[in-house]
C-alpha cells in the first residue's frame, strides 16, 4: 500500500484482490473460481447487504453491481485492468464505497456497515487465543495492536472492541470448560471497561449488540449462580467469585444502562446487585433444600429407620454450615448479609415441613420427639448464625430474624404432653368412679380394711408416672407439674366421693326439745313412755336424721382407705423425685421442684376427720341412742345409771382397735370420745321432760363421767390423758352447776342475762340463744340446767320469768 501511497482506509480490499490474483496463480481453476466468488460476496455483503449509508431503490451503481456480481457466480469475472467487466464492477464499487455519512474525503465505506463489521472483528479477535487450548496468545499485545489498525476500515471504536473482546474471552472461558481462570479474569476485568462505556453512550445500534452479549452473558451466568450449590464444589469454587462479578455486572447493565422501567423506577432505588444477589442466595438454597430432601426420601425408603425430617434436619444444618464457611464469603462482597439470607431462606424452607408435619399429629411418639428436637435444635443454631452474621447490619439483623417464623417445636411438644396428660387424667377419673360404684366398703371382702380400688388406683398413678418419665422429651422438670395436678385434683375426687352419704356431724345430732320446768314431787314418766326427740342444738330449724342402721365398719374401711391414699402419697412423692434424677440432670434440688400432692393430702387429711366425726357421733347418737338418750338418768338418775353405756361401748372399742389401722386409730377413738361427752351433755342439758336432777344427784353424774373418761383412758392402754382431758373439758366445765344450789344458780342467770342483755324489763327476761359451746356463764346454759332442776324454787322462777311448760 505503501507502494501506491495511498491509505488504508481508501481502499477496498476485495476489488484489489480481484484484480491482482490471476487465474494463473491458482494450480486449481476451481480454486480460483472459489476465491474470486469468496471477494464478490465480500462485496455484496458490505456494499449492497449492509452498507454504512443505506441504499435507495434507484441507486444505479447498487443495480449495476448486483448485476455484475450475479453474473460473475456464473461465469467467471475477467479481471484484467481494461477489461470492461472489471472496469464496470470498480466504477460501481468505489461509487457506493465512497458514500459516507459525513464530509470524510479519501474514505471507502465497504466493511464498516452494521453488522458486518462486528461479525468481520469478531472473526479477527479469534487471532487473540490459541487455536489448540483456547488460552490468550503470548503476543497479545502485538495482535492487538494490529487489531486496532481494522478500526477505521471496519468501524470499529474503543467500546465496540472491548465488547467485543469480553465476549471473545468469556466465550473462550466457558468452551475450556470453565477451567481456565485467567480468561474469566480478563472477561470481568474487560467488561468492567464495558459498564464504563454503557454509561457514556446511547447509540442504538451499540446498545443493541450491547443487550444481546450482556443478555447471553447473564443467561448463562444466571443459569449457574441459581443453582450455585450444583455448580461450584472444590474443584471450581475459584470460579465463582469470578462469574457472580460478570452475573451481577451484566445484570447492572441491563438494569441501569439499557432498560427504561429502571430509570422509571430510580426514584425508588432499586438496588440491582443486592436484589440480584439475594435472588441467586435464596434460588440456590431453596434447590439446594430440594435435593437434601429427595437425599432424605431415599434414605428413609431403603431402610434407614431414622424419620425423614430428623435425616432431613441434619442435612439442612451441614448445609447451613457449608454455606456459612463455603459461599457466603465469596456472596459478602456484593451482599453483606449473605449468610443471613441464605440461613432465613432454609429456615423457611424446614418451616414449611415442619408446618405440615406438625398439623398432622395426634400424639407424642418417639419419632415424633426425635423430629421435633432435632427442628428445634435447627431453629437455635440457624437463629444463632443469623445474629451472628447481622450484629454489625443497621437493624441489627431484626428484618431478617423477623422473617423467620419460629417453629415452636417446644410448644408443639409441651401441648402434645399436655394432651397425653389430659387424656389419662381423664381416664383415671372414669376409672375412678366406675370402681367406687362398686366397692363395697366391708371388712369382711377386704382382707386388709381398706378398699382395693384405692390400692389398684395408686397402682395405676405409679403406671401414669413411669409412662410419662419414658416419654421421650427432655423436660419432664417442667412438664410434670401439669401431670402431678391433674393427678392431685383425681386423688382428692376420689377422698372427697368416700365421704359422700355418710353424713355428718350436723346431720347426726338430734334436735333439741323446747325448754320445760320440772313437775316437782310427780312421776317424770310412765313405765313404756320413750322420751321424746331431742331437739338440734343451735338453730330450732335443722334436719332430722336418717333412722336406716349406720354402717359403722365401712365407715372404718373408708377412713382406713384414706389413711392408705395419704401414706402412699408420701412414697409417691419420693418415686417422682427418684424418676426425674434418672432422666434428667436437674440443677436443682428435687426439694425446689414442688413435687407434692397439696389437694389430696388435704381432701384425705379432711376426710379422715370428717368421717372419724361420723363415726364417733353416728356411734352415740344412732347406734347407742338406747342406752343414751333413752335410758340414761331417765325417770330417775340413780335407777339408770352410765353402766349400760360402757357395757355397749366396751366391744366398739374392741372393733376400732381390730378394723381400724394403728395410724389413724387413736383419730377415731378421740372423735368417739368427744360424741360420747357430747351425747351426755345432750342428756344432761337437753334430756326432756323425763329427766330431772336434784343437787344431790350430781355426785352421781360425777362419778358416771369419771367412769366414762377412765373408760378412754383404760389405764394408759387408750388415749393420752391429754386428749381425754380436752375432749371432756366442756363436761367437767358444767358439773359444778348441778352441785349448785338453786338461789345461787337463779343469781348467776339473773347476773348474766344482765351483762348480755340488760336489766329486765316487766314482761321478764329474754329467751337467750343456744350458745355454739355449753359453758357454766352462758345464760342459755344456766337456764336449762334451772329446767333440769328438780327444786321448787327453780320451777318457780321459770314459770315467773319464762311461763315454761311442765310438759311438752
Amino acid at each position: 500500500m505503501k507502494q501506491l501511497g495511498r491509505r488504508a482506509e481508501s481502499i477496498v480490499f476485495p476489488l484489489e484482490f480481484l484484480q491482482l490474483f490471476k487465474a494463473s496463480d491458482y494450480p486449481d481453476p476451481h480454486e480460483y473460481k472459489s476465491c474470486q466468488s469468496r471477494y464478490l460476496k465480500f462485496l455484496e455483503a458490505g456494499l449492497l447487504f449492509h452498507p454504512l449509508v443505506p441504499l435507495k431503490k434507484s441507486d444505479i451503481s447498487a443495480q449495476r453491481l448486483r448485476e455484475l456480481i450475479h453474473g460473475a457466480y456464473d461465469i467467471p469475472l475477467e479481471t484484467e485492468k481494461n477489461s470492461g467487466p472489471m472496469e464496470g464492477l470498480r466504477s460501481a464499487v468505489m461509487t457506493l464505497a465512497g458514500r459516507s455519512l459525513g464530509e470524510t474525503f479519501d474514505e471507502c465505506h465497504w466493511a464498516d456497515g452494521f453488522p458486518l463489521n462486528l461479525h468481520i472483528y469478531q472473526t479477527l479477535i479469534e487471532a487473540c487465543f490459541d487455536t489448540e487450548d483456547g488460552a490468550v496468545v503470548d503476543e497479545i499485545d502485538e495482535v492487538v495492536d494490529l487489531l486496532m489498525k481494522t478500526w477505521v476500515i471496519l468501524g470499529i471504536n474503543q467500546m465496540l472492541h472491548n465488547l467485543l473482546f469480553t465476549w471473545a474471552l468469556f466465550n473462550h472461558f466457558v468452551m475450556s470448560g470453565q477451567v481456565d481462570i485467567e480468561l474469566l479474569s480478563g472477561a470481568e476485568n474487560q467488561l468492567t471497561e464495558v459498564v464504563k462505556d454503557a454509561k457514556t453512550t446511547k447509540d442504538p445500534d451499540y446498545c443493541d449488540v450491547l443487550s444481546s452479549i450482556v443478555s447471553s452473558i447473564m443467561c448463562w451466568t444466571e443459569k449457574r449462580l441459581l443453582a450455585y450449590h450444583e455448580t461450584f464444589n472444590p474443584s471450581n469454587i475459584d470460579s465463582m467469585q469470578g462469574i457472580v462479578s460478570i452475573g451481577v455486572s451484566t445484570a447492572k447493565i441491563l438494569a441501569e444502562d439499557i432498560s427504561h422501567e429502571y430509570h422509571r423506577k430510580r426514584k425508588q432505588e432499586t438496588h440491582v446487585v443486592y436484589s440480584r444477589v439475594e435472588n441467586y442466595i435464596r434460588s440456590s438454597v431453596r434447590t439446594a433444600f430440594a435435593q437434601r430432601m429427595e437425599e432424605a426420601d431415599s434414605m428413609r425408603s431403603s431402610g434407614n429407620p431414622i424419620p425423614v425430617l430428623s435425616i432431613l434436619a441434619k442435612g439442612i444444618g451441614d448445609l447451613a454450615i457449608k454455606e456459612k464457611s463455603v459461599y457466603s464469603p465469596i456472596l459478602n462482597k456484593w451482599h453483606p448479609l449473605a449468610t443471613s439470607v441464605a440461613i432465613t431462606t432454609l429456615h423457611s424452607c424446614f418451616g414449611n415441613e415442619i408446618k405440615q408435619f406438625i398439623a398432622g399429629l395426634i400424639e407424642l411418639t418417639p419419632d415424633t420427639a426425635q423430629v421435633l428436637k432435632e427442628a428445634d435444635k435447627l431453629e437455635k443454631d440457624l437463629v444463632k448464625i443469623v445474629v451472628e452474621d447481622s450484629v454489625d447490619s443497621d437493624d441489627g439483623g431484626k428484618s431478617l430474624i423477623r422473617e423467620m417464623l419460629p417453629y415452636e417445636a417446644e410448644n408443639v411438644i409441651a401441648n402434645l404432653v399436655k394432651a397425653w396428660v389430659k387424656e389419662h387424667v381423664d381416664r383415671l377419673k372414669g376409672w375412678i368412679d366406675r370402681n367406687l360404684q362398686q366397692e363395697t366398703w366391708n371388712p369382711k371382702n377386704n382382707r386388709k380394711n381398706f378398699a382395693p380400688s384405692s390400692v389398684k388406683m395408686m397402682q395405676i398413678i405409679d403406671e401414669i408416672y413411669q409412662a410419662f418419665f419414658q416419654l421421650p422429651i427432655t423436660m419432664h422438670s417442667t412438664l410434670h407439674s401439669e401431670l402431678t395436678t391433674g393427678l392431685d385434683r383425681n386423688i382428692q375426687y376420689f377422698a372427697s366421693k368416700l365421704k359422700t352419704g355418710c353424713g355428718t356431724q350436723n346431720t347426726l345430732i338430734p334436735q333439741l326439745p323446747h325448754l320445760t320446768r320440772c313437775d316437782v314431787g310427780s312421776k317424770l314418766f310412765k313405765k313404756k313412755e320413750k322420751p321424746p326427740v331431742l331437739m338440734k342444738r343451735g338453730s330450732q330449724v335443722g334436719s332430722t336424721n336418717t333412722n336406716g342402721v349406720s354402717d359403722i365398719p365401712g365407715i372404718c374401711v373408708r377412713i382406713n382407705t384414706l389413711y392408705y391414699v395419704q401414706t402412699e402419697l408420701d412414697n409417691l412423692e419420693k418415686k417422682i423425685k427418684t424418676y426425674l434424677q434418672n432422666v434428667e440432670s436437674i440443677d436443682i434440688s428435687t426439694d425446689e421442684l414442688n413435687i407434692r400432692f397439696d389437694l389430696s393430702q388435704a381432701a384425705c387429711q379432711e376426710g379422715i376427720r370428717q368421717l372419724c366425726e361420723t363415726f364417733g357421733y353416728k356411734m352415740v347418737f344412732n347406734d347407742l341412742s338406747h342406752v343414751l338418750f333413752d335410758t340414761l338418768y331417765a325417770g330417775g338418775t340413780a335407777s339408770n345409771r352410765v353402766e349400760p353405756l360402757l357395757r355397749e361401748l366396751d366391744p366398739i372399742l374392741k372393733m376400732i382397735s381390730v378394723i381400724v389401722d394403728k395410724g389413724v386409730r387413736n383419730r377415731v377413738l378421740t372423735a368417739l370420745m368427744k360424741g360420747s361427752f357430747d351425747g351426755l351433755l345432750l342428756v344432761l342439758l337437753a334430756g326432756g321432760p323425763t329427766r330431772a336432777f336434784t343437787v344431790q344427784d350430781s355426785q352421781m353424774i360425777e362419778h358416771d363421767f369419771r367412769a366414762l373418761r377412765s373408760l378412754y383412758v383404760a389405764n394408759g392402754g387408750g388415749l393420752l390423758n391429754e386428749l381425754v382431758d380436752k375432749a371432756s373439758s366442756e363436761v367437767k366445765n358444767i358439773l359444778p352447776l348441778l352441785r349448785t344450789d338453786t338461789a345461787t344458780l337463779i343469781e348467776r342467770f339473773k347476773q348474766a342475762i344482765s351483762e348480755s342483755y340488760g336489766s329486765a324489763t316487766k314482761s321478764g327476761f329474754p329467751m337467750p340463744p343456744v350458745p355454739a359451746q355449753w359453758s357454766p356463764n352462758n345464760p342459755n346454759t344456766i337456764l336449762r340446767v334451772l329446767c333440769y332442776r328438780n327444786d321448787e324454787m327453780a320451777t318457780k322462777f321459770l314459770k315467773k320469768a319464762y311461763n315454761l311448760p311442765k310438759k311438752l
